[in-house]
């Protein structure tokens, strides 16, 4: 049993990523999202820093839908979607570790409600562990996503969806 489900470190690079140790979502086929999506409803009302930037990001009640149904996630296969579905038990960690701060419009205005004020991008990365045939962790997958925050009408900064999750192509960190 691993002591710490949920990590950080800093890759040799001196880049911050966020190590899951907690795999939730095992499955080889599909995922149950329904199951991701009442796992996220445990975060609603929960605020998280970011500390490059020391700006507080609320999770909202539209979170846990927008992470399971959106188009994103249905674009997502095989590797990239398990990780995208196991990435859930560290939301706290990737919003702190978030960097890269970005300022984006309302695209195609389709969510002029709720995000009255645009919306911030952030990257984030994370690792997911691969095992032997005897259970144990051999090393870390590392992916990447986008943090996707809404900043809404009461002025407030409210998570709406992580997107984009992909593997790295860089060496992995190793256990």
């Amino acid at each position: 049993m691993q002591e710490d489900m949920v990590k950080i470190i800093s890759d040799k690079d001196g880049k911050q990523l966020v190590l899951i140790n907690d795999i939730k979502f095992k499955t080889r086929r599909t995922i149950d999202w329904k199951m991701v999506e009442s796992y996220l409803k445990e975060y609603i009302g929960n605020h998280y820093e970011i500390l490059e930037t020391s700006e507080k990001v609320y999770v909202g009640s539209d979170f846990p839908d927008e992470f399971c149904h959106a188009n994103d996630k249905m674009k997502l296969k095989g590797a990239n979607a398990k990780a995208k579905a196991n990435m859930v038990t560290a939301i706290e960690e990737l919003i702190s570790i978030a960097t890269n701060k970005s300022t984006d419009e309302d695209y195609e205005q389709k969510h002029k409600q709720k995000a009255k004020y645009g919306w911030y991008r952030y990257d984030t990365r994370f690792g997911i562990p691969t095992y032997d045939s005897e259970g144990e962790i051999t090393k870390y997958n590392v992916y990447t996503a986008r943090i996707l925050v809404r900043c809404d009408s009461d002025g407030k900064l409210y998570l709406y969806d992580l997107v984009r999750t992909k593997k790295e192509t860089s060496s992995p960190p190793e256990q």
